[in-house]
């Protein structure tokens, strides 16, 4: 079953003022999530999660057919 991400306009703006070796990681944290459903918080709550990469996180929420990032972060 293929995932879906939606990126809130936050997290939107947030990836544009990376420079492209952020972004790359965010984007990879953030595939990282998509991949890991059953960390997922429950579908349709208020509850979020967080998941870090090496130098990046990105919350989350999440729904029926997958992810809608809320925030992203990069310390590079």
């Amino acid at each position: 079953m293929p995932y879906e991400v939606d990126l809130a306009i936050r997290a939107e703006d947030a990836l544009d003022e990376l420079p492209p070796e952020g972004r790359q990681e965010v984007m990879e944290t953030i595939a990282a999530a998509l991949v890991q459903p059953r960390a997922w918080p429950k579908p349709g709550g208020w509850h979020a999660a967080v998941v870090f990469g090496p130098r990046s996180w990105v919350s989350f929420t999440a729904f029926l057919g997958g992810i809608e990032v809320i925030d992203v972060g990069w310390a590079g």
